[in-house]
């Protein structure tokens, strides 16, 4: 079922995404990417119901008939719920001929995100004049190796209790309004080993997988 939304709000955001600006090799690229706005044009042209009746008549004629009217269209992937938990996961191999390849560059991610540019601008969970989804990395794993074998850590902080997430998890409300990433000390496990570790460390990781919780 295809919603029908008006036109002129469909591909509205809660932030303006073109003032990003995204610096590539970042997360906000990938996530810019991820929700670029498509035209599907020849051979990806979509299936319209109200052009097809309308070029055909009555539904009980088109069955009959099999003439299907294919038109251009915009295609967007836009968050409409934003999640008490913000799990990001990078693809990270790409095909090399018949084979796979890892990818190893490092992609810059921070410890608060905004997902507003990247949400609805109807977001069911977001309070109307909020222009701001901000979130609060906790966790990343890392894999080192390639394709074939290789070897999982985590980075993953060691917080007080967030009344305001545990808020929005049970409620689904939250009266958070901070900036800043919710304080705690960073450790790295690798197997049975735990250590403490700086947050210019977790930063610097190749990240594979991404946790952020909600503040706002």
């Amino acid at each position: 079922e295809v919603p029908m939304e008006d036109p002129e709000t469909a591909f509205c955001t809660l932030a303006n995404r073109e003032e990003l600006n995204p610096e590539e090799d970042s997360i906000h690229h990938c996530l810019y990417q991820f929700t670029r706005n498509e035209t599907l044009t020849e051979t990806n042209k979509l299936l319209c119901d109200v052009c097809t009746q309308r070029h055909c008549g009555p539904k009980n004629n088109i069955k009959s008939e099999k003439k299907y009217v294919y038109t251009n269209a915009k295609k967007q992937m836009l968050i409409s719920l934003a999640p008490p938990v913000l799990t990001l996961h990078l693809k990270r191999f790409q095909h090399a001929g018949f084979n796979l390849q890892k990818v190893n560059r490092h992609i810059k991610f921070p410890e608060v995100i905004d997902l507003a540019p990247f949400c609805t601008s109807k977001c069911k969970n977001v309070a109307e004049g909020n222009t701001k989804v901000l979130y609060s990395l906790y966790g990343v794993v890392e894999h080192s190796g390639t394709m074939r074998f290789g070897h999982y850590t985590a980075y993953v902080k060691m917080r007080a209790m967030n009344n305001h997430f545990s808020d929005l998890v049970l409620r689904g409300q939250s009266q958070a309004s901070e900036m800043e990433p919710v304080k705690g000390q960073w450790f790295h496990i690798s197997d049975t080993h735990v250590q403490p570790v700086s947050v210019s460390k977790v930063l610097s990781s190749q990240a594979y997988l991404l946790f952020y919780e909600r503040l706002l």
